[in-house]
């Protein structure tokens, strides 16, 4: 397991800059179409909706890459992600999972699989970098050693 996270991490760190760049293709057709046929939804300015599906395609795709680049230091460094990188990634994942799960229904089974890869590659780095590695200049490891809590 060791020896294939580096090239797993890597292959979700791709699949994720390429779903945020799907992203931002989509709500950029999706803006266009509100624009040119002047829709509305209770009241809301055509103008309005657009700039705001821009703005949430940003924000989505900003979060992917951010776990990309997660995923890619990760993978170069061979090291765990810290704490509050590893909750961005447990983030990322459970967002996929639920998306996935309204795929199915909504889109159709071979967008639910993809998500569903998606989501494996990404429990699998998560579980893959679990633990602490050990330094190779034989250093103890970071971490707790052992002993459990004080009594």
């Amino acid at each position: 397991m060791i020896a294939a996270r580096r090239p797993v991490a890597l292959a979700a760190a791709v699949v994720l800059v390429l779903e945020a760049a799907g992203i931002l293709l989509l709500n950029w057709i999706l803006s266009i179409v509100v624009d040119r046929q002047q829709m509305s939804l209770a009241g809301l300015r055509p103008d309005a909706m657009s700039v705001g599906a821009w703005g949430g395609a940003a924000v989505a795709a900003l979060f992917l890459l951010f776990c990309a680049a997660v995923l890619l230091r990760a993978a170069l460094r061979d090291r765990a992600p810290g704490r509050l990188t590893r909750i961005a990634l447990i983030c990322c994942a459970v967002a996929h999972g639920v998306v996935g799960a309204l795929c199915v229904g909504l889109v159709g089974w071979p967008a639910f699989a993809g998500m569903a890869v998606l989501l494996a590659l990404l429990v699998f780095v998560l579980i893959a970098y679990g633990g602490r590695i050990p330094d190779p200049a034989g250093r103890p490891a970071e971490g707790p050693t052992g002993g459990g809590a004080p009594a």
